[in-house]
């Protein structure tokens, strides 16, 4: 695959790294951003030999700096309600790949790069990342799934002070509140991911894939999550992984998942 604002290659043990790749914007997000990464993780979503995603930003500077902020200047109500929309489609894509995407957040993740990151199902941060959603001071809000998904990620109290403040909060806050789960020197970030990405690739695909559907779940009531898990624990069980796993195991050797 080629894309004018994406490298892009496919790692061992089943690992694809994605990389924003516009180091003179700081990786912001245009239409063109979007776009390559809907065709991207669409392809991903379709590719039976990836079983994980690293995303991450060209450069140390940024994971992506926000949007490219001189398209806002043409928008009206309706194009703007599109834009957003647009942008929630492709994130919200990213969030129910199936597959495990690993943000690998290397500096500045703003704004929309913050969204992007909160799409992720994991996100490591070099000590130098910084983490906002500066909209506020545009006149406008957040508006690629921020005001949704950074509450139920570090609570309804430190995102609102987050969103209404439009501050930065460095990668050792972004540890302590759950933003992040590791904070890593910045030429540590890609290996800490690959090998993150190399223990979830080396576990039952299906298993880990009906993992973040029910875990999904987890917004709804309890009953009604508690019920699809277990429907979910059921359908693990109509797959050749769950036999392989269970064997493998009672043989004391390591397991040989297909994925299917």
């Amino acid at each position: 695959m080629h894309f004018e604002t994406l490298s892009f290659s496919i790692q061992e043990d089943h690992i694809a790294v994605v990389t924003i790749n516009r180091p003179e914007k700081l990786n912001a997000l245009n239409a063109e951003v979007i776009d390559d990464l809907d065709a991207c993780f669409s392809a991903l979503q379709a590719d039976p030999t990836v079983r994980v995603v690293i995303l991450t930003g060209t450069g140390e500077k940024a994971f992506v700096a926000g949007a490219d902020i001189q398209q806002f200047t043409t928008l009206t109500t309706a194009s703007a309600t599109a834009f957003a929309r647009r942008g929630q489609g492709v994130f919200n894509l990213i969030e129910s790949l199936g597959k495990p995407v690993i943000a690998a957040v290397n500096g500045f993740a703003l704004g929309g790069g913050c969204e992007l990151a909160l799409s992720c199902h994991v996100r490591i941060a070099s000590s130098n990342a910084r983490f906002g959603q500066p909209e506020v001071k545009l006149g406008v809000i957040p508006g690629y799934g921020g005001t949704q998904r950074l509450p139920r990620v570090v609570g309804h109290g430190i995102a609102t002070e987050m969103i209404i403040t439009g501050g930065m909060v460095d990668a050792e806050r972004a540890l302590n509140i759950g933003l992040v789960s590791k904070v890593v020197e910045q030429d540590q970030l890609l290996e800490t991911a690959l090998e993150m990405a190399r223990t979830i690739a080396s576990n039952a695909p299906v298993a880990v894939r009906l993992s973040l559907e029910s875990i999904a779940n987890s917004t709804l009531p309890s009953g009604v999550g508690m019920d699809a898990e277990a429907e979910l624990f059921g359908n693990a069980f109509d797959t050749d992984d769950v036999k392989e796993g269970v064997t493998a195991f009672l043989e004391k050797r390591a397991a040989n998942f297909s994925g299917s």
